[in-house]
């Protein structure tokens, strides 16, 4: 299911909205078109993870979280992590094998190396591949991270998908994905709503 969906996105999405995306980073500020960060994988075992940049070239990348009204972010930046465009290159990392479509969302290393010290079970979330989207994301917890608490859910979330995973799960997780994003972007677009 991965390289399905995956592949066939790359071929019928990315090939033409890739140039466009690029096109709009390159006016809206000097820099690369792709940020590679590194971030924990399966096994704990680090990976380069794409994504769009969104941010301005900035020395806090790899260690500090962006937050709503963040700085660093760009125009188009904005409109690309509302849309959760900027994450479509990681369809790449799943053809690769560094990810999966459904699974806990990967952190990067400075997060895995604090939260594994004051979050109980917190690596269990590294016995299955990251994923592009998954329960937690589906259940609001996505984002900053302005409280443990929240983490805490989060994790719990990523434990539960693990015990239950299945493609069934997988294609919910989906569906409630695109549907939360296409809702995303209606609002956006339309200005109705929050975004």
């Amino acid at each position: 299911m991965d390289v399905v969906i995956a592949t066939s996105f790359v071929i019928l999405v990315m090939s033409w909205l890739t140039p466009i995306i690029a096109l709009l980073i390159k006016l809206s500020s000097k820099g690369p078109v792709f940020f590679v960060q590194k971030r924990t994988g399966y096994i704990g075992v680090e990976f380069n993870c794409f994504k769009f940049r969104t941010m301005y070239v900035n020395d806090e990348a790899d260690i500090k979280q962006v937050s709503i009204n963040d700085k660093r972010i760009t125009t188009i930046g904005k409109f690309l992590r509302i849309t959760h465009l900027d994450e479509t290159p990681q369809f790449f990392n799943v053809i690769i094998g560094d990810m999966s479509v459904i699974g806990p969302r990967p952190h990067m290393l400075f997060h895995t190396r604090h939260y594994s010290e004051c979050i109980p079970y917190y690596n269990l979330r590294h016995e299955v591949k990251p994923g592009m989207t998954g329960m937690a994301q589906i259940k609001d917890y996505i984002g900053e991270i302005s409280v443990e608490r929240e983490l805490r859910k989060r994790i719990q979330w990523d434990i539960y998908y693990m015990k239950n995973r299945s493609i069934r799960l997988d294609i919910n997780i989906l569906l409630s994905t695109a549907g939360c994003v296409f809702e995303k972007a209606y609002r956006l677009i339309t200005g109705k709503g929050k975004n």
